[in-house]
């Protein structure tokens, strides 16, 4: 018996105890098979207590656009007002209680692909951890957390933040060589393109260590999703082997990353989105290898609907694409796919390698995510 097959009759066998579902397939979507041991919680962080509700917190002083450096004061101050309206509370202390407690061990999800010009702010981050500290949460029980560790160290957030934070990776670099960190019980099996290896596996300090999740994406295009925002951070972010999803010009993401995101635990404890829209990447994305494709929305959104949040984000990317003469996100033409041609990718803005999935945002929906329909999306804009 070869390893595949394998592989496929050890996820038929039943796991005791576990919680075991397939998403819905119409359409030709692969079938996806959801294994965890994990129950949702009476309210599940996403999309939390505030369903459809987005705070868009603006400041022309956020960022220097001739630096790119942000203005560390500006941003607390960015921070207390969005979380303060978010909540309806009237100081940052109590807004932020509203999410957590002394008692939490909590992660920071960061987005650090976008090195050097577009990852989650330093000053965003480092806010996060004073008010978690303020609300007692001591640094020892916050984890600031990404898939890689290459890229964590390119960031580099220790001088940063307050000793005794820990500054995670589930892998050294994306080779898949090392899957220690990944938890074997609960994963996402789903045989894509014929790979050998069919499970992605949630982050065992997602599933095994952490009580809450504050997840911390960036405003950027992608390849292959039309945007990356709070959902595929959190979900790409917190699974193994998930750059499988796309291949020669065709992706999966569209029922692939809402799915992720809804697995036991990661989505009762994902509960508060802070999407870091400093700086942005309209087109490359996620990367952020040149600052040719950078621009600077200098706003932060809030919210517990990761849905409704990007719902606003592939606007934002495409109206952006759209100032620049590029071919929007949603456009699946094939005179302009050209498969596996980065290098074109990188040089034309009117060039896919992938056909985009920006569906996968009202497919989040439908998971119970949240809400994409935009005429039900509350959207306050607050000025600092």
């Amino acid at each position: 018996m070869d390893r595949r097959n394998f592989v496929r009759l050890l996820a038929a066998l039943p796991l005791v105890p576990s919680l075991k579902g397939e998403a819905a397939s119409p359409d030709g979507l692969p079938k996806l098979n959801v294994v965890t041991k994990y129950a949702p919680s009476a309210t599940p962080g996403m999309p939390g207590p505030f369903p459809g509700r987005v705070i868009a917190v603006k400041s022309d002083k956020s960022v220097d656009v001739e630096t790119s450096a942000a203005n560390d004061e500006v941003v607390r101050e960015m921070m207390a007002r969005g979380m303060c309206a978010l909540t309806g509370k009237k100081t940052p202390l109590e807004a932020w209680r509203q999410f957590v407690q002394p008692s939490d061990v909590v992660g920071i999800k960061v987005n650090c692909g976008g090195h050097p010009w577009c990852v989650s702010a330093y000053e965003i981050v480092a806010e996060i951890v004073r008010q978690l500290g303020a609300a007692g949460v001591p640094p020892t029980q916050v984890f600031v957390y990404e898939r890689f560790q290459n890229q964590l160290d390119e960031v580099n957030y220790a001088p940063h933040l307050p000793e005794g934070v820990t500054i995670v990776a589930a892998e050294t670099a994306n080779r898949r060589a090392d899957n220690r960190g990944y938890d074997p019980a609960t994963y996402v099996e789903a045989d894509l393109f014929g790979e050998e290896d069919t499970r992605s596996n949630m982050m065992r300090l997602v599933s095994q260590k952490l009580t809450k999740i504050i997840n911390v994406p960036n405003m950027k295009d992608h390849g292959a999703t039309g945007a990356t925002g709070c959902l595929k951070n959190i979900a790409y972010g917190s699974f193994s082997n998930v750059a499988r999803t796309h291949y020669r010009g065709k992706s999966h993401t569209y029922s692939f990353v809402g799915t992720l995101a809804s697995v036991e635990p990661l989505r009762s404890r994902t509960v508060l989105q802070i999407m870091d829209g400093l700086r942005g990447v309209w087109h490359g994305g996620p990367f952020a290898r040149t600052r040719k494709y950078v621009f600077y929305p200098k706003q932060i959104l809030f919210g517990t609907d990761p849905v409704a949040i990007d719902r606003l984000l592939l606007d934002i990317i495409d109206d952006e694409r759209k100032r620049h003469g590029a071919i929007s996100i949603y456009d699946r033409s094939p005179q302009y796919l050209k498969v596996d041609d980065g290098a074109a990718r990188d040089a034309n803005p009117n060039v896919n390698i992938i056909i985009r999935e920006p569906g996968h945002v009202e497919f989040a929906s439908s998971l119970g995510l949240g809400i994409a329909d935009k005429a039900r999306i509350e959207v306050q804009d607050v000025v600092v």
